[in-house]
């Protein structure tokens, strides 16, 4: 059983972050596994499985010179997950609302009321600065039916929030 790490780093965005890390991983003789990163509001942030590594100061010695050079926040965990562990989607959820405190915990403490496992969340503000409008796409994975999910989610549309559920087909094979 090998042993993986979970690498967080959270950085001003600029060019190189991705190439960086990964070329001071590799040359260490680490291998990465399942990877997220994006941008949110100017910042870049990793989160990436790694492996090969004693422990999780070894990764951390691995990119000290990286993340002091790029200006990079970094975490680094023991995880007891491995590959090959992906979940399918089966749900899509797409909500758009004024935005406001709270809506992210309304929608997603209602999805997960009615058995909805959120597996990848992205939101993103659009509108103006008078007007600003959230805006969510979740997919997740639920043993129950689409219209439980759908019933959970009803009163949020009495509240203006825009909420849709979809099925989301996949082909396997």
């Amino acid at each position: 059983m090998q042993d993986w790490y979970m690498l967080t780093l959270i950085g001003e965005d600029r060019p190189g972050i991705v190439a960086a890390v990964t070329r001071a991983l590799y040359d260490r003789g680490m291998n990465l596994g399942e990877a997220s990163m994006l941008r949110l509001g100017g910042s870049f942030s990793i989160m990436l499985m790694v492996s090969g590594a004693p422990d999780a100061t070894a990764v951390e010695r691995a990119l000290a010179d990286v993340a002091r050079a790029m200006a990079l926040r970094m975490h680094v965990d023991h995880i007891t997950g491995g590959l090959h562990r992906h979940l399918v989607p089966n749900i899509q959820v797409t909500v758009s609302g004024a935005d406001r405190a709270g809506i992210v915990a309304q929608v997603t403490g209602a999805l997960a009321a009615a058995g909805l496992n959120i597996l990848d969340l992205a939101s993103d503000v659009a509108g103006s600065a008078q007007r600003p409008v959230y805006i969510m796409q979740i997919a997740g994975i639920a043993e129950v039916p689409l219209e439980d999910i759908e019933a959970a989610v009803a009163g949020l549309r009495a509240e203006g929030v825009d909420v849709r559920v979809a099925p989301i087909d996949t082909l396997v094979g």
